[in-house]
């Protein structure tokens, strides 16, 4: 990010944890939007259809009883009956609103190809303390100005910053579960507060191994707060040791569906642009912006999912969602052959070099199946980069995948399902897909 020269100094840093406050609840009608965008079908925010009267640029409003100021980037070629992504970035330690927004809004501007709606917030002195949850407040209320105004996908808010912009994304993540579907921290700790912090938020933390201003034990804390509420399996991940100049992201399991933790450690220091290989952060050249987006596309825009727990690792390189499957199902034998196990495939989600596919593994007999293999043939090209609810044996060409431990046994005319991310043209579907058990 541009000129990011003021790191969190240990007096400041005391200084804004003890500043650190609870935030007030939301207003009545942004939070009963908040709640359909939860527990019902998609909300349509009340700028959809509208004529938009807000238009990209530096804004003000009134919050709080202060005049405050966020700068607004809306797609171009707006369409007001097309519901868009929202995505908050927070500034960092005297930083600025237009740094964020000069920089792309932490690279993802030019990665999200005019589907999104960005907003950078400004805080008093600089900073995030949220005092008595003013910078909750000012959040409520620039969500309600922008989504009274544009069209907005109530499923799909996001928030992200750097350092203290990340504690005031963590924030929102405690006190707003209900608003925000996704949130990252880069280098962030508890400084603007945790007001609530019990309820389930997809999170990604990203912190450097030796960052000299805020430890990556804050970072860890952090993380671990939504490795509980989202009911994830406790871990410790591995992280890259010193001078390897590296990252490593890693992909809770066991985490409710549709709320996964990810977490990437990096070789570095104090900086939201580690570039792997180099000791030189650079925005253009990080890594950090390419995962973040990843993160925060996975989401389909749908209600977040109320089923139990997965039982396998969700995909540690998520898809972005995009048009319908575009390969017909393939499957192998007919099914309703007796006693037979049917594999079929179909291409879940496309995206320029990837895609997500998914593999139904079917007992059409009249007994139950103990095990199961299933055999394809990748097109050329292709490869596998992630694999969930299987055990794969290779990842590009003649691929072979068991079940896991838990998805073995499928009763009579019962079925489960395995899946896999892959780099490649998912328009060509595999060959030879074929299903044997044991």
């Amino acid at each position: 990010m541009a000129k990011r020269t003021s790191l969190l100094s240990s007096v400041a840093a005391a200084a804004v944890l003890l500043a650190a406050a609870a935030g007030g609840a939301l207003s009545a009608d942004l939070g009963e939007t908040a709640q359909a965008s939860t527990n019902g079908t998609l909300a349509a925010t009340a700028g959809c259809g509208k004529a938009p009267t807000l238009s990209s640029g530096t804004r003000t409003i009134s919050s709080g009883g202060q005049n405050r100021s966020y700068i607004l980037r809306i797609p171009d070629g707006y369409d007001r009956n097309h519901p868009y992504r929202l995505i908050f970035g927070f500034h960092w330690l005297n930083g600025s609103a237009n740094n964020v927004a000069s920089a792309g809004y932490y690279g993802l501007l030019p990665l999200s190809n005019n589907s999104t709606i960005f907003v950078a917030p400004q805080g008093i002195d600089n900073g995030w303390a949220n005092t008595n949850g003013r910078d909750l407040t000012l959040f409520d209320d620039i969500s309600r100005q922008i989504e009274n105004d544009l069209c907005v996908d109530t499923s799909q808010r996001f928030a992200l910053g750097w350092s203290y912009g990340g504690a005031m994304s963590y924030a929102v993540a405690c006190a707003r579960p209900n608003v925000v579907r996704a949130v990252t921290v880069i280098s962030g700790a508890n400084l603007s507060g945790c007001n609530g912090g019990t309820q389930p938020v997809a999170y990604f933390g990203i912190h450097g191994i030796y960052d000299s201003v805020l430890n990556i034990s804050m970072g860890r804390s952090l993380r671990d707060t939504f490795v509980r509420n989202n009911g994830c399996t406790a871990q410790s991940p591995r992280e890259p040791s010193r001078g390897s100049l590296t990252h490593i992201t890693t992909t809770y399991s066991g985490c409710r569906d549709g709320y996964p933790v990810q977490w990437a450690a990096f070789d570095g220091d104090h900086t939201p642009s580690p570039v792997d290989g180099s000791s030189s952060p650079n925005d253009s050249r990080t890594w950090t912006s390419g995962e973040i987006w990843r993160f925060f596309s996975q989401f389909a825009s749908t209600t977040p999912p109320t089923t139990a727990p997965p039982t396998s690792v969700p995909p540690t390189t998520p898809p972005v969602t995009t048009a319908p499957p575009t390969t017909p199902p393939v499957t192998t034998p007919p099914p309703g052959e007796p006693g037979a196990c049917t594999a079929t495939y179909r291409t879940v989600n496309t995206w320029p070099g990837g895609f997500q596919a998914e593999v139904t593994v079917a007992n059409n007999g009249a007994t139950t199946l103990n095990g199961w293999t299933v055999r394809l043939t990748l097109a050329s090209g292709q490869a596998i980069s992630s694999l969930w609810n299987g055990v794969n044996t290779g990842t590009s060409g003649s691929v072979s995948v068991r079940n896991a431990d838990y998805n073995g046994t499928v009763g009579a005319n019962g079925s489960t399902t395995f899946g896999f991310t892959a780099t490649g043209n998912g328009a060509t579907a595999p060959s030879g897909v074929s299903c044997t058990s044991p």
